[in-house]
């Protein structure tokens, strides 16, 4: 009688654990509806300070309880770090699939075209999506990483598309490159190699081609204009003579363009050297590389600002230098802004 007590209250106790452990699972904190909260899990917790956090936040009813759960599922190494909206009116189990599959906060953020990838990554800082903005930088001229996204050159420059992305904050620079370049293919389609090829230009060509587009004008109707005239430029060996690519060139450039910089030596100096400069100069959005690639059908050589955000086009410099004495009278001794091709 005494060895069948013996063995009944084991097994009691046991069940009662089980069923403790059931209800634990299946069961949320709060049954009644409860607004979800922001819980950030960081990087490199433990199950153990997982479990906590959920234990204060309120989310779950015990800590000792849920540790226990992800033991026996085996999901102790597989939490994602991030920020997550939780609620006390989730399971266990939801909970823990969440945490899993890495259901983070995630958080709009829009990058314009034009921008260059140190103005990318300022703004990415400036939003919270990254914590390390040199970081960022480092890796977009970090040669053995750009050659890991089979990128051609020493630079992502170019290949940060612009568009609306949904990262979430904290996000790691290189998550957010390699989505930013993935969705630059994505766009880039092979009919766009194609007819680089039939221009004679590689696809590096055609986006660094497109970046400086992309800084000359922010009128769609003007990108394949402004494409023609370096297009025309590049094939009788004439220099591009862009101001942004010189702009480019210089470190923490202060707004205004001045002479002495024209005569700067610079591998982007595109007065002083004829043809492309080493590396885009900004990231360009769909409609500069569209106009990279189909430069409109025009003989045109020059082209000024009119300073209300249009430009002026000239097949011939006098014409040019016409332009130029009407529309840029005011800017003697400085140059400001975007530039004016064809200087010479």
């Amino acid at each position: 009688m005494k060895k069948v007590l013996f063995l009944i209250l084991p097994l009691s106790f046991l069940f009662a654990l089980w069923w403790r452990g059931f209800i634990f699972i299946s069961l949320p904190a709060s049954p009644k509806g409860s607004p979800p909260s922001k819980v950030l899990i960081p990087e490199g917790a433990s199950f153990s300070e997982v479990a906590r956090i959920l234990k204060e936040r309120g989310v779950v009813r015990s800590r000792w309880w849920f540790e226990l759960y992800g033991r026996l599922r085996g999901i102790t190494e597989r939490v994602k770090a991030g920020e997550y909206f939780l609620s006390a009116s989730m399971s266990p189990q939801e909970i823990a699939d969440t945490l899993v599959k890495g259901r983070v906060v995630t958080y709009k953020v829009t990058i314009p075209e034009g921008l260059t990838a140190r103005e990318i990554a300022s703004l990415l800082k400036d939003k919270g999506i990254i914590e390390d903005e040199q970081e960022f930088v480092r890796l977009a001229f970090d040669r053995e990483f750009v050659r890991s996204l089979g990128l051609e050159g020493e630079t992502v420059e170019g290949f940060l598309f612009p568009d609306t992305y949904f990262f979430p904050h904290r996000c790691p620079p290189r998550l957010v490159i390699q989505e930013m370049v993935a969705n630059f293919r994505r766009v880039y389609t092979p009919e766009f190699s194609e007819r680089a090829r039939e221009l004679g230009l590689s696809d590096f060509e055609v986006v660094t081609l497109a970046s400086i587009i992309e800084k000359e004008t922010g009128r769609s109707e003007e990108r394949p204009l402004v494409s023609a005239v370096f297009h025309n430029r590049l094939r009788k060996g004439m220099p591009l003579c862009s101001d942004p690519t010189v702009i480019y060139g210089i470190e923490e450039f202060d707004g205004n363009l001045r002479k002495e910089d024209l005569q700067r030596p610079s591998p982007y100096n595109t007065y002083l050297f004829a043809g492309l400069p080493p590396t885009p100069i900004s990231n360009p959005g769909k409609d500069s590389l569209l106009a990279a690639l189909y430069p409109a059908p025009v003989d045109y050589l020059y082209f000024v600002s009119r300073n209300d955000g249009t430009h002026y086009f000239s097949s011939n410099f006098r014409d040019h230098q016409r332009a130029v004495t009407i529309y840029q009278r005011h800017r003697a001794g400085s140059r400001r802004g975007q530039g004016q091709a064809g200087r010479r």
